[in-house]
């Protein structure tokens, strides 16, 4: 009878507690990317591509076809592909017409012919080949190993095109460290008979001393490092073709102090096209070369700024016309589509208005259309239209919210497309082009979150201090606010140039680490200032020459949007952020040392004389061109005005933001009698990887908790 009674009056009691009371709170095991639970807390998705317009599941272990009410039918197994297949494997459906699989491991390349249940053909990979670029025309691998460039056939018959590779002469990979949208360095023509490829020759690059703390005796592993206003690299693109055998280069002059990006092939694989720009980055050139000779054909389009041009993308030929090409720029303002002739003549602007070409997805040949995302419907989203070439119309191909990505068949008469909105974690649908779209969802995600403590998600908008730009912010408050107290706050920033923190995605796109901070009680603020993307060039460039000053400017806007909030607590505020929002952070301890209480700055820029050519001199020129510039966005001189508590947080190995920055910071404050925090992540680069995060994540978290709650 007790026992009874007992039983009753727990049950009683948990249906009267708080409906959070019922639900469990987040770890950093949860939350975290490295962390041991992350695989199960984010939204339930699915991995599809195209065989041609037949959309294509792959899962762990099978593969297959997936029909318009997303019902799954498998096509293959990894049991069927030999033992050596017992691990997570890559596919592709190369060949619209043939009912074969691309499939890859770090073994090996097949063919598999997923009707007959046989292998088609297969290519060996051998140990220590990297850039690997296939061409599915005719089956040649092209790729790099022991510095060397080489090419395998579709029989296995090797050549080596290169005898002179080594870290100072590097063939084969992305250069211009990865700016300008180059994140290779291998280019098949279309008909897969000609390998364009790029050389870069860093011999006089300066080399920064990275140390491997590992051996016995620690080893210098020096990383090339051209710092602005030094030496750089000297990049050309070479053709290799596979029926004489031969290797030519472009005749593009010398190339000291210049840069070659975007590469692209004409249709019949005759001529290459690559855009150039000057070192100051302000003149960008689209020329054309011979491919089999080398030989400069024309110069096709020139756009000058009294700022900087920065081609992100290579131009496209139109499938039905290989005379007209497609071209991005954001000469009126914004980045929109263009079309031209083969002759560079400019034929139209294909888009226009205030707002960007996020991405073109492809090409709609039945239509003679071109399908792209852009935030035409509203800055904070990325929403995916139909563009007739012909007439300009665009017609959208979504619900008009959210955050979209999708991806086009073969044709482009279809495509699937995953998207979120600030309430809805992940939806897929799949989308049937025509003058009147058709959409069938094939996942409706559930909220993988449901059994937790959510924080509460807000966003809005205040004025840039221009006091005419509408500015973006995201706000997370604790699940239990109460508007009646106040709050410690910490503002994360990011703020740089080619990033955004807020966006009509899940949650606005927050860090699932704002999640955790809410838990503990704090408010989390997130500002997109000035100098971010997808707002046109003039919000991007507002920062030229001057780093962190605009950005500063507008982030204390967002300080005083937060101290009109009575439930801020204007005595506790903190501030973190990392790589550009490490310098963010410092900016903003150091000039306004009043406000805030504590900071965290990871893997922080402190001088931009510090920093690599390509980035560091289109935004700020170089330091004997831009003295005043250099000097006003130094953290050095500011040491001495640190006033918070100020953590600062790097990989030991960092080749973006190298050491020096860090430590001459600290030795500026030793110097100034200043007293920041240091902590150092041994052997990890820019970004703290696997576990290693989690670790990251609850330090910064008790850095807050010691000294700003």
């Amino acid at each position: 009878m007790k026992t009874k009674f007992l039983l009753l009056a727990a049950l009683a009691m948990f249906f009267a507690m708080p409906i959070n009371a019922q639900k469990k709170l987040f770890t950093l095991e949860d939350l975290n990317f490295g962390g041991t639970n992350y695989h199960n807390m984010r939204p339930k998705s699915m991995y599809l591509t195209w065989w041609g317009d037949q959309l294509m599941f792959l899962d762990a272990e099978e593969g297959g076809t997936i029909d318009k009410k997303g019902v799954k039918k498998p096509l293959f197994n990894i049991n069927d592909l030999g033992d050596e297949w017992h691990s997570a494997m890559n596919a592709q459906y190369p060949y619209a017409q043939q009912p074969w699989v691309l499939l890859s491991n770090d073994k090996e390349r097949m063919l598999y012919d997923f009707k007959r249940k046989q292998v088609v053909w297969r290519q060996e990979i051998k140990a220590g080949e990297s850039n690997q670029k296939w061409n599915k025309t005719t089956r040649a691998l092209a790729f790099t190993r022991d510095n060397q460039l080489f090419v395998r056939d579709a029989e296995g018959r090797e050549t080596q095109l290169t005898t002179d590779g080594s870290r100072q002469i590097v063939y084969g990979e992305a250069v211009h460290r990865n700016e300008f949208g180059i994140m290779e360095g291998l280019f098949w023509s279309p008909d897969g008979l000609r390998l364009a490829f790029y050389r870069m020759d860093q011999t006089e690059v300066s080399d920064y001393p990275q140390v491997n703390i590992d051996p016995r005796v620690a080893e210098e592993e020096p990383d090339k490092y051209p710092m602005a206003g030094m030496t750089s690299h000297k990049v050309t693109v070479g053709v290799y073709d596979m029926q004489s055998g031969k290797t030519i280069y472009l005749q593009a002059g010398d190339p000291s102090d210049r840069y070659f990006t975007n590469i692209a092939w004409s249709p019949d694989s005759k001529t290459v096209y690559m855009f150039e720009l000057n070192r100051d980055q302000n003149d960008c050139r689209l020329v054309s070369y011979n491919a089999a000779d080398g030989q400069r054909i024309s110069e096709l389009y020139r756009e000058t700024s009294t700022k900087y041009v920065e081609p992100q993308n290579p131009i496209v030929f139109l499938p039905w016309d290989d005379t007209k090409f497609i071209m991005q720029s954001q000469k009126d303002g914004y980045n929109h589509l263009y079309l031209f002739n083969n002759k560079g003549e400019e034929l139209k602007q294909l888009t226009s208005g205030s707002w960007v070409v996020m991405d073109v997805l492809g090409f709609n040949e039945k239509q003679q259309s071109i399908v792209i995302a852009s935030n035409e419907c509203h800055p904070l989203q990325r929403n995916l239209f139909s563009v007739s070439v012909k007439t300009g119309k665009r017609t959208r191909l979504d619900n008009g919210q959210g955050v979209h990505r999708g991806i086009l068949s073969a044709t482009g008469q279809k495509l699937y497309d995953k998207f979120s909105t600030p309430t809805t974690p992940n939806i897929i649908d799949m989308v049937t082009l025509g003058n009147k779209p058709t959409t069938q969802t094939l996942l409706t995600a559930p909220d993988p979150w449901a059994d937790y403590v959510q924080p509460i998600f807000e966003n809005g908008s205040i004025k840039a201090a221009d006091g005419v730009t509408d500015l973006y912010w995201r706000m997370v408050k604790p699940a239990d606010f109460d508007p009646t107290k106040k709050y410690p706050t910490v503002v994360y920033v990011y703020g740089g140039p080619h990033a955004h923190n807020v966006e009509a995605s899940w949650h606005w796109y927050s860090r699932s680490w704002e999640t955790y901070m809410a838990q503990k009680g704090y408010i989390c603020f997130i500002l997109d200032n000035r100098g971010s993307e997808n707002r046109g060039r003039d919000f991007e460039q507002a920062t030229f020459r001057q780093l962190g000053q605009v950005e500063m400017q507008d982030q204390m806007r967002g300080v005083e949007f937060l101290r009109s909030l009575p439930y801020v607590d204007m005595e506790r505020l903190g501030v973190h952020g990392w790589s550009f929002g490490g310098f963010m952070t410092i900016s903003l301890m150091t000039n306004y040392p009043d406000v805030f209480k504590v900071g965290v700055a990871g893997g922080p820029v402190i001088d931009w004389k510090w920093y690599e050519v390509m980035y560091g001199e289109r935004y700020m020129d170089t330091p004997e061109s831009n003295p005043e510039g250099y000097a006003k966005t130094s953290l050095i001189s500011k040491a001495k005005d640190l006033k918070g508590k100020l953590q600062i947080i790097i990989g030991y190995n960092d080749p973006t933001c190298v050491p020096q920055h860090t430590l001459s910071f600290i030795k500026a404050c030793v110097e100034a009698g200043t007293q920041p925090d240091l902590f150092v992540y041994p052997g990890e680069g820019h970004n703290m990887m696997g576990h290693a995060s989690v670790h990251l994540h609850e330090r910064i978290t008790q850095y807050f908790e010691d000294y700003l709650k």
